[in-house]
């Protein structure tokens, strides 16, 4: 093999690994492959609003002057509503509705309804102090900001469409959290938000 063989076999030796590394990095067929999920919603019957919103942690008492419910006196499990928004898009188109709530024995979970977004490789779901729509005053990366500040991570989506569930952390101040964000962590940018505050 003559000089400008070996040097052809070696471009094309470091073009391949670029190839394959850049394939494993981006996963570029993850965008037209759907992940979807059907999670039912609790069972616990939604018997208000929080007037606390997102820093209320304990359940309200039933006041004397309260109108009786169908469940109380029995065992049947109730939630109110910490906070609800609607996605907007970030990077990538993002539609549905992210509640918030809080079961009577003082959990809590956050419930996407009626959700759809790309997929993506590394994508989370994060509640954040950060405010939804990507405005940081002026900032060029405004997609960006969901990790400069504080934010609970509550795990890897579970489906890029559909209903789903998932726990908020019991140790998790969410009092001054602001948005819910599908945050690509790999790439460090936000696919969708919705304002809880």
């Amino acid at each position: 093999m003559g000089r400008k063989g070996a040097i052809w076999l070696s471009v094309g030796g470091v073009l391949l690994v670029v190839i394959v590394v850049g394939l494993l990095l981006f996963q570029p067929w993850l965008l037209f492959i759907d992940d979807t999920v059907d999670e039912a919603d609790d069972t616990g019957e939604v018997v208000g609003t929080a007037s606390d919103g997102l820093s209320q942690t304990a359940f309200p008492e039933t006041q004397a002057s309260d109108p009786p419910t169908d469940t109380e006196g029995d065992d049947e499990p109730r939630r109110v509503e910490l906070a609800a928004g609607e996605f907007i898009d970030a990077e990538h188109g993002t539609s549905g509705r992210a509640i918030i709530y809080l079961r009577d024995d003082g959990t809590r979970y956050l419930r996407l309804e009626g959700f759809e977004t790309s997929n993506g490789p590394d994508v989370h779901v994060w509640i954040t102090d950060q405010v939804s729509g990507g405005d940081c005053e002026g900032c060029s990366d405004s997609w960006g900001i969901y990790d400069d500040g504080a934010y609970v991570g509550l795990g890897s989506i579970k489906g890029n469409i559909g209903d789903q569930n998932y726990e908020i952390p019991d140790d998790a101040d969410l009092g001054d959290m602001r948005s819910v964000v599908i945050w690509c962590d790999r790439f460090n940018v936000a696919f969708g938000t919705a304002a809880i505050a």
